[in-house]
């Protein structure tokens, strides 16, 4: 059985704090003693921070019994980007993958656009990656991202470069039991990424999800896809897997011309119409294997 998220409306800081000065307030009644006024100033000032927080944890049970925690933002846009909370199609392809665990199993993985970490921590806990790249560009969501990969206990490589990525990232592991993956944070910008840079991440698995929702990232995007192709060297191209949510089908069929255009070849791949994740409304969303 999968529950549903549970959220927690404030931040554990602000509950700590609340729950030692509520326990200290209480035990200096106990006693008979004057809390100090200070004390009470204190505690309003929690419950103040706790109803305007922007932020609540969420917990998602997997299939496997492991949860999946995260911090996300409240609202739709915050600090002027839309990645501090998860999208539909990021609970679809966690799904699936979830489902596919083979495909990812002692393979060298990039999430393109990860935002703050549901689908690439699920695969984390549940498919036994070698290596799994996380990257985004938004300086917040690399920050929140790199904060719920510690909350669900994995260690991101510390300060680590492309030129590093490159040498470690070419030490293959024997077998597939990768129990502890190696854990990447890369902020990557589609626009600027040079084909020795994605040539050092030496992906075999591609994924993303909800990138496909504006149609001027749509070309930085396929762009980016095309230096994929180009930059791989002796090695096989990497499997491209992007789902999306189709809430402006215009923007949706721009990208699928302009995949037709870059002569960048897809396929739909069958998934479950229903997503376990999600408790109300089953949002319209598509997973695409490339062939770059």
């Amino acid at each position: 059985t999968i529950l549903h998220p549970l959220c927690v409306k404030y931040p554990p800081s602000a509950k700590y704090r609340r729950c030692f000065l509520t326990e200290l307030i209480k035990k200096l009644e106990s006693t008979a003693a004057e809390p100090l006024d200070e004390l009470y100033e204190a505690l309003a000032d929690v419950l103040k921070e706790e109803e305007e927080s922007t932020h609540c944890y969420k917990n998602y049970l997997l299939p496997s019994g492991d949860w999946v925690s995260l911090c996300e933002s409240t609202a739709l846009i915050s600090g002027g980007t839309t990645g501090l909370l998860t999208w539909e199609a990021a609970l679809h392809l966690a799904q699936w993958a979830l489902q596919n665990p083979s495909l990812f199993r002692g393979r060298t993985i990039l999430e393109l656009g990860s935002g703050i970490g549901f689908t690439g921590i699920a695969i984390c806990k549940t498919c036994q990656p070698r290596t799994f790249i996380f990257s985004d560009c938004h300086p917040l969501v690399l920050s929140q991202l790199g904060e719920n990969i510690q909350l669900n206990g994995f260690t991101p490589e510390p300060d680590v470069s492309w030129s590093i990525q490159t040498e470690s990232q070419g030490q293959e592991v024997e077998g597939d039991n990768c129990q502890d993956p190696k854990v990447i944070v890369a902020e990557l910008d589609w626009g600027s990424v040079t084909e020795n840079q994605l040539l050092g991440l030496r992906a075999e698995v591609v994924i993303a999800a909800d990138v496909v929702y504006d149609p001027e990232i749509i070309l930085a995007l396929i762009g980016m896809l095309q230096k994929l192709s180009t930059c791989r060297a002796d090695r096989k191209a990497p499997e491209v897997f992007i789902a999306s949510t189709i809430r402006n089908p215009d923007t949706y069929q721009l990208f699928q011309a302009e995949l037709d255009k870059a002569g960048i070849r897809w396929q739909v791949i069958p998934a479950h119409s229903s997503c376990n994740f999600l408790y109300d409304v089953q949002p319209d969303v598509t997973i695409l294997q490339l062939f770059i």
